[in-house]
């Protein structure tokens, strides 16, 4: 699925199939079909527990405290046995997820490489038909360069209102980003987790899912900014 997704988004790119094939270790033709396919493989198998499942507790405990520790000093605290590339390899993984954010950091947007996406609250609840009222949420995509805002209310945070919302506020903007930005918002995934249905989404639309890590609001600044 995400393989789908990333061969869509290069290609659309402009990313000659041939190259898209021998950077992703897979044949051309693979390349061709997911181009030519308007929906991802029907079939994905769901990563099971590894080696290091067990292990990735206490290694995350020890990267909170210096996010900076070597891995091969990690392997020794946690008492790892396995092979140091593959824990290298995870601890690598992890290790963006702990690393402390600059909140000055100043990032530059290109025209039409990013959208950042949020959830704005009324600062009352809604009416509705049934006579309750509830308090529903916004959902708001701004153009990171151009800083064009759209926005609509959706029923509720769950996925498919989540996708449905921001396939309709894209038509507003008139072209698809090469990313959109998320703050770990549940119904679109959190960390290395996609909620069902989002890969397949951004691999239709051919972009990419930037979810980002915690503490970090400069990355997601322009939305939120505007949302306030």
């Amino acid at each position: 699925m995400e393989d789908w997704a990333l061969i869509r988004r290069l290609a659309a790119e402009g990313v000659p199939k041939a190259r898209i094939a021998e950077r992703l270790g897979i044949s051309r033709t693979t390349v061709i079909k997911a181009v030519n396919s308007d929906a991802p493989p029907r079939y994905v198998r769901r990563p099971g527990p590894t080696s290091f499942t067990a292990f990735e507790p206490a290694v995350r405990a020890l990267l909170e405290e210096v996010p900076d520790m070597l891995a091969t000093v990690l392997a020794e605290r946690v008492g790892w046995t396995g092979s140091i590339r593959w824990f290298r390899e995870n601890v690598k993984r992890l290790r963006p997820e702990h690393r402390p954010v600059d909140p000055a950091d100043r990032i530059a947007w290109a025209p039409g490489d990013a959208a950042q996406c949020d959830l704005w609250f009324p600062p009352r609840k809604i009416p509705l038909e049934d006579g309750t009222a509830k308090l529903l949420p916004v959902l708001v995509i701004t153009a990171a360069y151009s800083r064009f805002s759209t926005g609509r209310m959706i029923p509720t945070r769950k996925t498919e209102g989540l996708l449905l919302g921001t396939w309709e506020l894209i038509q507003q903007l008139g072209r698809v980003p090469r990313r959109l930005i998320w703050d770990n918002e549940p119904g679109i995934g959190r960390g290395q987790r996609r909620a069902e249905g989002v890969a397949s989404f951004m691999g239709t639309l051919a972009t990419k899912l930037v979810l980002l890590p915690p503490k970090d609001p400069e990355s997601k600044g322009v939305v939120e900014r505007r949302n306030g």
